[in-house]
């Protein structure tokens, strides 16, 4: 069957060249932006440059300047990305059925899909925990994400201790979080079996961390 031709205009009202254009457009964007994830973990993201994004991508830096005016371009239209992503996996590991599971099960739902996401995407670490975070709007959204992640633990640790002091939630709820940041880091430098004992260390240390105040807030 021949194709449309040159110019033509389709079903859709849209010239076939121009759509081809934009999904060339799109993917070389794609491109780009896996390069820059890439540099941003091996150097991060201060010492990354425009020439070593486009190296990496193995493009001419003019044609990355065709998409991208900078570094910093680059970084939050991939932190913006991230940041998406960060979001749709806190709620699904926050699922209102999570709840409902004992503390050590609800550690696995709550922790395995949030650590699989930071070990898939090592650059939303090397961007939101490196030495400063490119743009405004996007330390922002960095700075709402934290702060519903707190809340969610809040709630979390709520329904198990309801007697516990407002104020005693809040420090726990932090400590959790710092625990985990801290961890993370151990959890990315690694692979394989050791990655997956410093997991297994991290739902240690929170299960023997929560456990005293779950018992002793929930019993009679």
């Amino acid at each position: 069957m021949p194709g449309t031709p040159r110019g033509k205009t389709t079903e859709s009202g849209e010239t076939g060249a121009p759509r081809r254009r934009q999904a060339r457009g799109e993917r070389r964007v794609a491109q780009l932006l896996a390069a820059a994830a890439g540099v941003f973990c091996r150097t991060g993201y201060a010492a990354a440059s425009t020439n070593a994004i486009a190296r990496e991508a193995g493009v001419s830096p003019g044609t990355l300047y065709q998409f991208f005016p900078n570094k910093e371009a680059i970084a939050i239209e991939l932190g913006g990305q991230l940041l998406k992503r960060a979001h749709e996996t806190h709620g699904q590991a926050f699922l209102p059925e999570n709840l409902e599971l004992p503390l050590p099960e609800l550690l696995d739902a709550v922790l395995d899909p949030v650590i699989a996401f930071n070990c898939e995407n090592p650059a939303f670490w090397a961007l939101m925990h490196g030495s400063g975070i490119p743009g405004a709007a996007m330390t922002q959204e960095h700075e709402e994400l934290h702060s519903g992640l707190l809340t969610r633990v809040e709630g979390v640790l709520h329904t198990f201790c309801p007697q516990a002091a407002p104020a005693d939630l809040t420090h726990t709820s932090h400590m959790i979080l710092g625990i985990f940041k801290s961890s993370l880091d151990l959890i990315l430098a690694h692979e394989g079996a050791e990655r997956a004992a410093y997991i297994a260390e991290l739902k240690t240390v929170l299960l023997r961390y929560l456990e005293p105040m779950v018992t002793t807030t929930s019993s009679p």
